[in-house]
């Protein structure tokens, strides 16, 4: 029997966010029933996880969220918490709402750092980590394999403060299908994997957002690291790459599968930053793989009972 819900949580500083739960309501075919927490990147409401939340919650019970000024969520309360230690918090402030002990972290792009600042925060409450085109932080300074947005963000996010009202007229104005074509011609995205319709999801809901708070939000990330508490972590890891990933390069990826203890690294040939739509298959095996042979099948760890 399926369990499908959806409903609103109170962040510490009373920020209201918006989360949906689907998953069996035992412990599913396996008996073995765990707790999937879903991070997005930066400017999207469940785009890289449209078919990967599906196929989880087949068999565990799997948590999605929408950051702060995202999605369904509210602006945020004090807007100054906006960084990714704010968002970490969040995602302790969810785990307490629904009352999990214990959850896997899936984090893509920017959900990478959302996911190892929870882990900081909480290391008790993390059963296993899964890092998909992300980096453990710094990530303006390496877009594209250059410092170049680090240094003109300051700048647009200046002009956006003293042109409010052009910068949101003007915001998201190119069509859907032209960012498309213009993402497929600059090689942003696997033009034979990618399907235009859930390229569109992702350009939609950017268009939707604030500008200074998606501008803003991607400066602080570039600011945050983690790369300090990459040797400490002790849950189970498993790093995703892909070869063609320019908003986090794939060496970066290697790195932290590297530097975090019996990491796993699944690197896609080919695929670009938006793999977890491009290549879900391959993701989706691999990610249930590492589920049953490193949490699963691990002896002695602690799991919140199935309802």
């Amino acid at each position: 029997m399926k369990y499908d819900k959806s409903g609103f949580a109170s962040a510490l500083d009373g920020t209201r966010l918006f989360w949906g739960m689907r998953g069996p309501r035992d412990g599913g075919a396996s008996g073995q029933r765990l707790e999937v927490v879903l991070n997005d990147g930066i400017g999207c409401d469940g785009f890289a996880w449209k078919y990967l939340q599906p196929h989880l919650s087949h068999t565990h019970r799997v948590l999605h969220w929408h950051y702060r000024g995202h999605g369904r969520s509210g602006l945020p309360n004090d807007p100054a918490r906006i960084d990714v230690p704010a968002h970490a918090r969040d995602v302790i402030s969810l785990l307490d709402h629904h009352e999990i002990e214990r959850a896997v972290l899936v984090g893509h792009s920017m959900g990478t750092q959302v996911s190892l600042e929870a882990c900081r925060l909480a290391p008790d409450r993390v059963e296993a980590l899964v890092l998909v085109c992300g980096s453990y932080g710094r990530v303006t300074a390496t877009f594209h394999g250059s410092d170049m947005l680090k240094q003109v963000l300051p700048g647009i996010i200046e002009a956006v403060e003293k042109n409010r009202g052009l910068a949101r007229a003007l915001w998201g104005r190119i069509p859907a299908k032209m960012a498309y074509q213009l993402a497929r011609l600059s090689g942003e995205v696997d033009v034979q994997s990618l399907r235009e319709e859930d390229f569109t999801w992702y350009v939609e809901h950017v268009s939707t957002l604030e500008p200074s708070l998606f501008l803003s939000m991607l400066k602080l990330a570039g600011e945050h690291t983690a790369e300090d508490l990459l040797a400490s972590i002790e849950a189970p890891t498993l790093v995703v790459a892909a070869e063609k990933d320019t908003f986090t390069p794939p060496a970066l990826a290697k790195h932290m599968a590297e530097a975090i203890p019996e990491a796993e690294l699944l690197y896609l040939e080919g695929a670009s930053h938006a793999a977890p739509v491009e290549r879900q298959g391959v993701i989706a095996e691999r990610i249930d793989r590492f589920l049953a042979e490193r949490v699963i099948a691990e002896p002695g760890t602690a799991r919140q009972s199935a309802e």
